[in-house]
C-alpha cells in the first residue's frame, strides 16, 4: 500500500516537472533560471507584503517563503538537477495561483528585475502563451 501512494506521489511530481519543462520558454537555459532566483524571491516577498492583494494571495505567498526557506523539501537540495527542480514547480504554481487571483498587473508592479526576466516570469505564471 505504501509503495503505491509513494509511486503514484512520484508519478504525478514527474508529470508536473514534465508540464513545467514544455510550459518554459524555449531558450531558457538553467543558467538564465538561476540567475532569475534572486530577483523571483523578491518578487514573491513584495507581493507578500502588498495589502492591496486579497489576503488568501498574501498567505500563499507567505507559505511559498516559508517552503523556500525550509530545509525540508520534497525532493533534497541535495539531488542534482532534482533537488531544485521541485522548487521551480512549487514556483510556478504559485504564480499561476496569484495571477488567477490578483491579476497580471500586480506581478508587473512589483518586478525588481528587468523586462527580460518578467517575460519569462509571465510565461512561468501562464501569461504570454503563444
Amino acid at each position: 500500500m505504501l509503495a503505491a501512494v509513494v509511486g503514484g506521489l512520484l508519478l504525478l511530481w514527474g508529470v508536473l516537472l514534465l508540464l513545467l519543462w514544455r510550459t518554459r520558454p524555449p531558450d531558457l537555459t538553467v543558467r538564465e533560471a538561476l540567475r532569475l532566483l534572486p530577483d523571483l524571491v523578491r518578487l514573491v516577498r513584495r507581493l507578500a507584503a502588498d495589502r492591496s492583494l486579497p489576503r488568501g494571495v498574501r498567505v500563499r505567498l507567505w507559505l511559498l517563503l516559508v517552503y523556500l526557506l525550509s530545509p525540508v523539501d520534497l525532493v533534497p537540495d541535495v539531488v542534482p538537477v532534482l533537488g531544485y527542480a521541485d522548487d521551480v514547480v512549487v514556483v510556478a504554481l504559485a504564480l499561476r495561483s496569484v495571477v488567477r487571483a490578483a491579476g497580471a498587473p500586480a506581478v508587473q508592479r512589483a518586478w525588481p528585475g528587468g523586462p527580460a526576466g518578467l517575460a519569462v516570469v509571465q510565461r512561468l505564471a501562464g501569461l504570454g502563451r503563444d
